[in-house]
């Protein structure tokens, strides 16, 4: 028998897109990690955080905007950066994490040029705390006539 190996290999010259899963729980705070490198002013640069999946550009439903110093719009105090951002840590927390809160996120970096932007597509799923509760016992009572 005659056996043969096909190799496909795929080259992107697209935006770099990697990313995570996330588990939480209702009433806790989420950081969803992002950042990128920078090494002096010039590097420094704006990003976003949206829900849903990082479309071509810019963030799809966005939460959250910094023009790499500050943040300049913000959906909900819910969503902040904590990071310090002029060393390009642009992770996102989420407050008092909700039910609701669970999806997929977009970590968008707009990084100069034509297809140079850092995007990371992260799935958080917030689930409600575990109540753990003793086993029930059966009590039985003796009646006596």
């Amino acid at each position: 028998t005659l056996c043969s190996t096909t190799t496909l290999v795929f080259l992107s010259t697209g935006p770099t897109v990697s990313g995570s899963i996330l588990k939480g729980v209702v009433g806790q705070n989420i950081i969803v990690p992002c950042s990128y490198h920078v090494k002096g002013r010039a590097d420094i640069t704006t990003m976003c955080w949206g829900r849903g999946a990082c479309p071509a550009s810019k963030c799809r439903q966005p939460i959250i905007w910094t023009d790499g110093w500050k943040v300049t719009t913000q959906s909900s105090k819910r969503y902040q950066l904590e990071g310090n951002l002029s060393k390009g840590d642009v992770s996102l927390t989420i407050v008092n994490a909700e039910e609701a809160d669970s999806g997929t996120y977009c970590c968008r970096v707009e990084i100069p040029g034509l297809f140079n932007d850092q995007t990371t597509n992260h799935r958080v799923v917030i689930e409600k705390a575990r109540i753990t509760t003793p086993s029930p016992h059966t009590y039985t009572s003796e009646q006596t006539s």
